[in-house]
């Protein structure tokens, strides 16, 4: 993997793993400000938004950074422009006509997803999806700026506006939340919808970061314009027809996980009820799934969405360029990377599951279920997302297309059959599973594609494999001494067995990973750089 592509991953990784991280640790006081309530009118608002903004944003970043990235490498940056230009004027009206259709559809949505009487009428459900609409306005527009700075393989504008956006987005939706509940004593329904706007307000957040980072690179840009072959002059229909073609299996990707959300929301109540659980001890559930659970367990997958963001661009050149060699070390080096940084994520948080759930929540016996069984799924997001990213790349998009659709047929055909026989664990093994086959579609079509073999990866696998189990090990005897002593009911000493047990665990990972020099063969010379800087080495 080149320098720049390492550079660049590792500041979206970082970007992308602060707003992640922000994501998740916001959820504590939003949750003790609303409770199970509020976060399931949340999220009866926000899983269809965010199908709506996939759609909207039409695959932008990764679309424009691949059309960018091709034609910047056969030295034709006013191509690169021309869609920039155009597309801005695009993304207004394509976000405006989105808001339109969320705003208006909005009666329809929440009496798809009520489907019969329980929390929330469907006004309160029509009031949060309105409020969360407003924000369509503007995120695609700033999507497609996004993309065009990835295009030119500088991804610091993306990382420090994602960190932004979430920054002002928290802020607003904490201090809102609270304002409304406790000063003007107002109702959930204007508390949560408060809550929903804030995505509006953190868009215009990162809007503004895009602008000066535009300002001051404008020189730049420039100046790639005066070396300009000149040699391709294509208009914009054709533009916008590849663009198209780039786009809809992003779109695809990009909607993955929110469509398997709102299948649930579309069948769980109903599954659980039928087989006589009340309906509010299913709407409990279905907040555990969807929102507390959901988003432990998303944070180590913003390491993958960071990976599919960069390599998008690299494989594209790669392929572009016939270089087989440089091809195959980039996909070792991701598919390394990636089992590196999710399995012992994904393990640990299945092993520290009662006292992290307490830790972000309350304690919750169920809750701490569900995230046991939901952890192991975070490494076949994190696959999913990346295979999906290299299939983009080798100009194999349209397998992504059918790999996804059948993940979701099976999704849907096993949802309810599998809550009425398991209950929620049900629909976690039913994502499992779509995820699953989804997955070995993508791999099958990589390797017949692109001749790439897993042999380098099964190898290095197995030695990771082998690190994380020593870990899980240790993790877990240590997670048994604490908890003589501690118990994972109390807020405070599980902060301290999840401390205690992290640091047991990664440590003897992270030994393990020095003295086999793997770490080294992954990372390269940065872990020496990033151990200087932390003074851990002389």
């Amino acid at each position: 993997m080149s320098s720049k592509l390492l550079r660049g991953t590792f500041i979206l990784t970082l970007g992308t793993f602060i707003s992640k991280f922000l994501g998740l640790f916001y959820v504590i006081p939003f949750y003790s400000i609303v409770g199970k309530e509020g976060t399931l009118l949340y999220q009866y608002s926000y899983v269809p938004y965010t199908i709506f903004i996939s759609i909207a944003t039409a695959g932008v970043p990764l679309a424009v950074s691949k059309f960018i990235s091709k034609y910047n490498a056969l030295e034709e940056y006013a191509v690169g422009r021309k869609l920039f230009k155009s597309g801005l004027v695009i993304m207004l009206i394509s976000g405006f006509i989105a808001f339109l259709v969320l705003f208006f559809s909005a009666p329809l949505l929440a009496e798809t997803i009520r489907a019969d009487k329980g929390l929330g009428s469907a006004d309160e459900i029509v009031t949060v999806i309105r409020a969360v609409s407003f924000a369509l306005i503007i995120i695609p527009f700033m999507s497609l700026i996004r993309g065009f700075f990835q295009g030119h393989q500088s991804m610091g504008p993306s990382a420090v506006s994602q960190v932004v956006e979430q920054i002002v987005r928290i802020v607003f939706l904490l201090a809102g939340a609270f304002i409304v509940l406790n000063v003007l004593k107002g109702s959930m329904v204007t508390a949560v919808s408060v809550a929903t706007f804030a995505a509006f307000i953190g868009g215009l957040g990162s809007l503004a970061v895009l602008y000066w980072y535009w300002y001051k690179r404008k020189p730049y840009l420039n100046e790639l314009l005066f070396q300009d072959k000149g040699t391709i002059n294509i208009s914009l229909k054709e533009i916008y027809k590849e663009i198209l073609i780039y786009s809809i299996p992003f779109i695809l990707v990009g909607i993955a996980n929110p469509v398997f959300q709102f299948v649930d929301l579309l069948t769980f109540n109903r599954a659980m009820v039928s087989i006589g659980i009340p309906r509010n001890l299913s709407e409990d559930a279905l907040s555990i799934l969807n929102y507390q659970t959901h988003k432990l367990v998303i944070i180590p997958v913003s390491l993958a969405t960071a990976f599919s963001l960069t390599l998008v661009p690299s494989i594209t050149k790669a392929f572009i360029e016939d270089d087989q060699l440089s091809l195959n070390k980039q996909l070792n080096q991701t598919f390394q990377v990636l089992m590196f940084l999710t399995l012992p994520a994904a393990v640990g948080l299945a092993i520290l599951s009662e006292p992290i759930y307490t830790l972000f929540y309350e304690h919750d016996l169920q809750g701490s279920e569900v995230l046991q069984a939901y952890a192991p799924v975070v490494i076949l997001f994190a696959l999913y997302s990346v295979t999906a990213a290299i299939l983009q790349g080798i100009n194999e998009q349209r397998f992504t297309v059918l790999s996804l659709l059948v993940g979701i047929l099976i999704k849907l055909s096993l949802n309810i059959p599998l809550i009425k026989l398991m209950e929620t664990k049900g629909a976690v093994l039913a994502t499992a599973l779509g995820y699953g086959v989804a997955i070995l579609i993508n791999l099958f079509v990589i390797k017949y594609f692109s001749g790439y073999k897993y042999s380098l990866v099964f190898r290095r696998g197995l030695l990771i494999i082998i690190f994380t189990v020593l870990m899980m090990i240790a993790a877990g005897v240590m997670y048994q001494v604490a908890t003589i002593f501690l118990s994972p009911k109390a807020d405070l000493q599980a902060m301290i067995i999840v401390a205690i047990c992290a640091a047991a665990g990664a440590g003897i990972y992270f030994y393990l990973s020095f003295r086999t020099k793997l770490i080294y063969i992954l990372f390269g010379s940065r872990v020496d750089r990033m151990l200087n800087k932390l003074r851990l080495r002389a």
